[in-house]
């Protein structure tokens, strides 16, 4: 990566936001040693400043995973500043056509080892990524490989452990009783939701059930259980080297992991939001408090330094406001602990709690 020129993409047609909609976004398609990778930019290059990054769960491409929270209203004082880079893993874009018989589904490790051909492809030296589930580990895979390409992290469920001999054992035992996309269902609903069948259950259910890319996602999802532990140590030599947040819905499928991986990063480099009554898909559920969130950690990398409240935040309290987006220090220790049921957040400090 220490090759790479950071230069602005020349468009024969701008990607211009439509009047009264959202951006399209430029659809690519990026050759790797990996095989092809689908690509969606949307916006221009700003000076100095890193792309926005996206890595979607099994099960999802980067509309299902991601369009709730960017075409979110005031997600787009954020965009507005940075290029956004939609990646589709391999055959997951919509209308892929299904592998044919014996494809070697890239591992996640050679799925994050197709970023550098990306950026390369558009240009860009640096990412603010933002990843679920799967994503969530390709992107954190990435940085751990190419730190000084990497300025933040939005890890969303992330698991960083490779499954045990227990777990490993429960997957074969789930799979001879449930079908693919029933335990796709399990890995991204909590279980709350699923016995509520709830409409956004019931749409991803749905998407599955008539997945002409099934195999594809089979694929994937194989790929994401057979993962490498990233053996995260706080202190040690393995660790990020950019800030962090990290995202977990209460009663989520993957909070007891996303817990686990924060008790073992850098506490001055890291936030945590667990966020009530949310349920597995965050990003889906409550995109106007993630957005909030996503825009104060922004702050805390030094840019939108002058940027307007969002509404979430003019509706709340006072002291949250200067709390939250008083600091533009990188390094400071921030740990965004989030319950709906809670009123104003405590007084600041080195840690800092922030309740909504």
């Amino acid at each position: 990566m220490t090759e790479l020129q950071e230069v602005q993409i020349t468009e024969e047609k701008p990607l211009l936001r439509a009047p009264g909609g959202p951006d399209p976004g430029k659809k690519h398609q990026v050759e790797t040693p990996y095989g092809i990778v689908t690509i969606t930019i949307h916006g221009t290059p700003k000076p100095k400043r890193p792309a926005i990054f996206t890595y979607h769960d099994v099960g999802q491409n980067h509309h299902s995973c991601f369009d709730t929270l960017f075409h979110f209203e005031d997600m787009q004082e954020i965009i507005k500043n940075f290029v956004v880079i939609h990646v589709d893993a391999p055959g997951m874009e919509e209308g892929a056509p299904a592998f044919p018989l014996g494809y070697q589904y890239p591992s996640l490790d050679q799925l994050a080892d197709m970023i550098p051909c990306i950026l390369q492809y558009v240009n860009f030296t640096s990412i603010i990524g933002i990843g679920v589930g799967a994503g969530a580990y390709v992107l954190a895979r990435y940085s751990l490989s190419h730190p000084n390409t990497v300025e933040g992290l939005v890890l969303i469920n992330i698991d960083p452990n490779a499954k045990g001999w227990m777990d490993w054992a429960a997957h074969k035992l789930t799979g001879l009783t449930s079908s693919i996309s029933e335990m796709i269902m399990g890995h991204l609903f909590s279980t709350e939701e699923l016995s509520k069948n709830t409409e956004m259950v019931q749409q991803q259910r749905d998407i599955l059930s008539h997945a002409t890319n099934l195999p594809n996602i089979q694929l994937y999802w194989s790929s994401y259980n057979s993962r490498r532990d990233l053996s995260l140590e706080r202190g040690g030599d393995i660790s990020f080297k950019c800030p962090v947040m990290l995202v977990v819905g209460d009663q989520a499928p993957h909070e007891d992991a996303v817990v686990e991986c924060n008790s073992k990063l850098d506490p001055t480099q890291t936030s945590f939001l667990k966020m009530a009554d949310s349920g597995g898909q965050p990003q889906l559920t409550q995109p106007g408090k993630l957005t909030e969130a996503f825009k104060y950690f922004v702050q805390g990398m030094g840019y939108m330094a002058s940027s307007c409240m969002t509404r979430l935040s003019r509706s709340r309290t006072a002291s949250l406001s200067s709390a939250a987006s008083g600091d533009g220090n990188r390094s400071r220790s921030r740990t965004l602990s989030q319950s709906s049921e809670a009123g104003a957040p405590p007084p600041p400090a080195p840690t800092m709690e922030v309740s909504c």
